[in-house]
């Protein structure tokens, strides 16, 4: 073995060293968010600004890395094939194949990668000065590629969209609660949190006919008793019906009024906010905190009053139901014998559809709530003992009060769910 080969075969060592460096790099970058990089940045830690440049232009940086590995791994498979050759002859070329195919994924992929991604900070900084020096030597390659990425862009159109961003989060925290790293309150919590600006008021909001309010001119005794049986600290106040909602009572300011022997209750009201069934919740927190109070009348298009939320129902849709010790807990799915649910009325339609895995509803519906679903699809407020079958479910109604569906008994259905527009009623009257 001459010195020529002996260069040969240190050559084919330094380049297996630089793949190696550009896997490990490769893998350490894209571990890498714009969080750990500004804690890696905030830290202090030598080569995290040269990580940060690099890291923020990711065209020179794939670039870099996909040529540097690239040329490298070319380069080592020939010099080894030529060495081979010489001194094998005709086998050489196929047992430097094997070999230098082994030695690349081993030194050049698995090793490299692997440790990476123990220790992406670290990697990162200890190979991003030399991939700015590489990137200075590989700039001509890189605007031929950028100019071939530009050409195959214009020809076969733009990109695609990119893909939405609440929902890569969603599915980032459902990796994390699978992996362990959160445990399903906080994987709720934190869904509940990316979904809160898609409600609506509507999807909230405590409908006038469940409403508990106070006449303008009823008795302190009357307004004493009201707060009494229902618990609340604060009811809404109206004049002549509840379209005209006048203010708010707050429980404190009521019982001050009657320490002090007053006969009515105009000089506590508290000014009413009023919203819209369209608006966000999330903005409606936001006003309902800068005007300091906790309950919002909701009027329709014609100016009348649909109903109220509160600040407590706006905080349910973060951290679920909040009870205290005046509430009555309510199941709004009850299990029963053989698979069925007792289902309150008022449950939520997207609730209901989810406990029987109906995703999606064979057609859209305009009711949000169990009891509005089942008066849509009978198209008549229904007597107890009526039935049906829709979407696979086999909905009986157990309870009603005239107006409203208040309970109904579902299972699955055994048969398939009837064809769009027909529908299966008994009447047991």
């Amino acid at each position: 073995m001459d010195q020529s080969d002996i260069l040969i075969i240190g050559a084919v060592v330094v380049l297996l060293a630089f793949s190696a460096c550009f896997s490990a790099a490769e893998t350490a970058f894209s571990q890498l968010n714009a969080n750990r990089l500004r804690d890696l940045t905030e830290s202090g830690r030598k080569g995290a600004a040269c990580v940060k440049k690099l890291w923020e232009n990711t065209d020179w940086l794939e670039s870099t890395l996909l040529i540097g590995n690239t040329l490298s791994n070319i380069a080592a498979a020939t010099l080894s094939a030529f060495l081979f050759f010489k001194y094998l002859h005709g086998a050489g070329t196929a047992i430097s194949v094997i070999a230098m195919t082994i030695l690349i994924l081993i030194v050049g992929e698995i090793s490299p990668k692997a440790l990476a991604k123990e220790n992406p900070e670290g990697i990162a900084c200890a190979t991003a000065p030399f991939l700015r020096v590489v990137r200075v030597i590989l700039a001509p390659l890189h605007f031929v590629f950028a100019g071939w990425k530009r050409l195959l862009i214009g020809i076969l159109g733009p990109k695609e969209e990119k893909g939405n961003a609440e929902e890569e989060l969603i599915t980032i925290v459902d990796e994390a609660e699978r992996e362990g790293g959160l445990d399903s309150h906080e994987s709720d919590l934190i869904r509940s949190a990316i979904e809160f600006n898609d409600l609506d008021v509507s999807d909230i909001l405590t409908p006038r006919v469940d409403m508990i309010a106070v006449e303008k001119d009823m008795s302190m005794e009357e307004i004493d008793r009201l707060f009494t049986e229902n618990g609340f600290s604060r009811l809404p106040v109206y004049e002549g019906s509840l379209d005209h909602i006048i203010g708010v009572l707050h429980e404190k300011d009521f019982h001050a009024l009657m320490g002090k022997g007053e006969a009515g209750i105009q000089g506590a009201l508290k000014k009413v906010v009023n919203t819209v069934p369209t608006a966000k919740i999330s903005h409606l927190l936001r006003e309902l905190q800068r005007r300091k109070t906790h309950i919002a009348v909701v009027v329709d298009e014609f100016g009348g009053t649909m109903g109220i939320v509160t600040m407590e129902d706006i905080l349910e849709e973060l951290v679920g139901d909040i009870w205290d010790e005046h509430d009555q807990v309510v199941q709004e799915f009850v299990p029963l014998e053989a698979g069925a649910y007792g289902v309150m009325g008022s449950a939520d339609l997207d609730d209901f559809f989810d406990l029987f895995e109906v995703d999606p509803p064979q057609e859209e519906y305009d009711s949000s709530t169990v009891g509005g679903w089942v008066v849509e699809v009978l198209e008549e407020i229904p007597s107890e003992g009526a039935c049906f079958v829709r979407e696979g479910i086999h909905v009986t109604v157990t309870r009603t009060d005239q107006r409203k569906v208040l309970e109904i008994e579902a299972r699955a259905a055994e048969e398939a769910a009837p064809e769009k527009g027909e529908e299966e009623k008994q009447q047991n009257r």
